[in-house]
């Protein structure tokens, strides 16, 4: 088992930075891909960015690319999402994961075998 605890979440202006960070314990985090993905008030969850268990590779959606960057630091058991140019649409609850899979990386939302609790991004306009 995999225990995520996603921190970092605030009320920022459009157009900041924020990063978000999501500690692991538990089994051993290298095991794992990690992933982010968001949620909104009246959406469904969905992908943001995704990272090897070694970090060789990294997937991201369009509507993120460019703007957000996905990585993770083994020895601190640790996966960070940097949020750059950040808009009013990028407002939702951020939640990272954990998936045993490490064959590809999954943008799927059901191949995901451990979640956080969230933390809440919010930007202003």
């Amino acid at each position: 088992q995999v225990q995520l605890v996603e921190s970092g979440g605030g009320l920022v202006q459009a157009g900041d930075s924020l990063r978000v960070s999501c500690a692991a314990s538990g089994r051993t985090f290298s095991y794992y891909n990690m992933g982010w993905f968001r949620q909104a008030p009246g959406k469904e969850r969905e992908f943001v960015a995704t990272i090897s268990w070694k970090a060789a590779t990294t997937r991201y959606a369009d509507s993120v690319k460019g703007r957000f960057t996905i990585s993770r630091d083994n020895a601190k058991n640790t996966v960070y999402l940097q949020m750059n140019s950040l808009k009013p649409e990028d407002t939702a609850v951020y939640y990272c994961a954990a998936d045993s899979d490490l064959i590809g990386l999954s943008a799927r939302y059901g191949d995901y075998d451990y979640w956080g609790q969230g933390t809440q991004v919010t930007v202003s306009s």
